[in-house]
Parts: C-alpha cells; structure tokens; sequence
C-alpha cells in the first residue's frame, strides 16, 4: 500500500476544531490518513474540547497544541482550514500540497456566555458533530485530490 496522505487540521489556537479534527480524522480513519493539527497561533489544548470528544469515545486529552512547523509541513498532501482566521492567515505550502477551507464555528466564542459547563458542552457537541460528518467524508476530498480535481 502506498503512504497514507497527510492531511493538517489549521486553526488559529490549535485548542479545539482542529484538535477535534486530529482526533476524529485518527479515529475514523487511521488505516488510511495520517493526520495532524497546528495552529497559526497557538495556545493550548481546550479541556471542554476534550471533554465533548471523550463522550463519543475520542480521546485527545494526549494532544498537544503547535504550530505548523511540527507537522512537517514540506510533506502535506492536504491542508484544511477549519476557522476563517487561518483561513486568511494560511501559511504558503510547496509542491503538491492543496488548501481548502471547511469553516466551523467557535465553540469558545458560542459558549462565553453559557451559565455553566453544561450549556457550554451543548456548543462543543454540535460543532463535535459537524467536524465528524465532515471527516467521515474526508476520503472522497483526498480521492478528488489524487485525481487532479479542483476544490
């Protein structure tokens, strides 16, 4: 079989969407996909992501949050922008590395003002749920870019 595709999940913080995408990317495809996360500015891992992923089974509680550089990023087959920040900030990737963008919302921003940890769960739960779906497709992107297709 040949290597796995590299995919990167990029965000600004590298706390919560693309530590959630690491996470689901591994556990759903980890035969067939080598994934990693960065940030454009990182800041450390999320705990109430880590809580939501560890309620569908996903541990990320061992992630760390980096910058791109960690990644190896000369090796990329695919970058997916998770948050419009990075999206506007994307770092210049060589050779045959594509960029897409699949924006989520801001579980941090969406929960600042819940009442407690409770209310707050609710945001990270749906966006959860909105990167599985998303990853769960994943291939079929990868598929495109083997074949030369355009995003």
């Amino acid at each position: 079989m040949a290597d796995k595709p590299r995919v990167l999940f990029l965000c600004t913080g590298n706390s919560c969407r693309s530590q959630m995408a690491e996470g689901w990317a591994r556990h759903l495809h980890a035969d067939t996909i080598d994934a990693c996360s960065a940030g454009t500015d990182p800041h450390g891992l999320n705990p109430l992501a880590v809580k939501a992923m560890a309620e569908v089974g996903v541990d990320i509680s061992s992630h760390t949050s980096k910058k791109v550089e960690a990644c190896d990023p000369d090796t990329l087959d695919l970058v997916v922008t998770v948050c419009g920040h990075a999206n506007e900030n994307c770092p210049v990737f060589i050779g045959k590395t594509r960029v897409v963008h699949q924006g989520f919302d801001d579980p941090p921003k969406l929960a600042e003002h819940a009442k407690d940890e409770d209310e707050a769960l609710t945001h990270y739960r749906r966006v959860r749920d909105e990167i599985r779906a998303f990853i769960a497709a994943l291939p079929g992107l990868l598929t495109q870019h083997e074949q030369g297709a355009k995003p």
